[in-house]
């Protein structure tokens, strides 16, 4: 490992600009979307994503199905939505939280730290991580916040062959298809080391 502190994200850097910010919006718009993503969490949680319909969203939030669906799209609209914020707390953390997820630690253990955090993320919302990931071909690599995680990666990888190519290819194995396919077998605790024993195979 080297002594670089990684990102240099902390200050108007690529990294600051894709992080997930929330969307501007009327008091009203802002009350009904947070009743809307509550009672979608509170649902989700109880009877899981399949089981929910939207129209039992939209009565739990207290709004009309067109208001729903027109602010969302479909369940997996919301479920990009609901993921949102959960994106946002830990690219927080990754910008300027305590190290080593946060600056100020060398690079290869903030890489480790990465990929521990997304993994505990990914776990706790693996269902809605698969309905966002899989709402089209592709979607995985456009919408959420998959820009902010290659970035920050790269930037850690700084020095190594291919930084790039690399992150990519620590994050192929943490989408959330993948993760539900190997689990049952493996069990989420060799999920997670089998993750970071690989960061740390790759780590600067």
């Amino acid at each position: 490992m080297n002594d670089s502190t990684g990102p240099q994200s902390v200050s108007a850097t690529p990294l600051e600009l894709l992080r997930t910010r929330p969307p501007k919006e009327r008091a009203d718009a802002a009350r009904n979307r947070a009743a809307v993503l509550d009672a979608a969490a509170r649902l989700f949680a109880e009877h899981g994503v399949t089981a929910v319909s939207m129209d039992q969203i939209a009565a739990a939030a207290g709004v009309g199905k067109g208001t729903l669906f027109r602010r969302f799209g479909d369940k997996a609209g919301l479920a990009t939505a609901l993921l949102d914020a959960r994106e946002k707390e830990l690219q927080e953390a990754i910008i300027s939280g305590p190290p080593p997820l946060g600056p100020g630690a060398p690079a290869g253990e903030r890489l480790v730290a990465f990929v521990g955090a997304y993994v505990d993320y990914l776990l706790d919302h693996l269902e809605l991580g698969r309905m966002s990931e899989n709402a089209s071909p592709g979607a995985r690599y456009r919408i959420g916040a998959y820009r902010f995680w290659h970035q920050h990666l790269s930037i850690l990888l700084a020095g190594t062959p291919d930084p790039a190519y690399t992150a990519h290819a620590l994050l192929a194995p943490l989408g959330a298809e993948h993760v539900t396919a190997v689990l049952a077998e493996l069990g989420a605790e060799r999920v997670r080391e089998g993750a970071l024993r690989m960061a740390r195979a790759l780590a600067p």
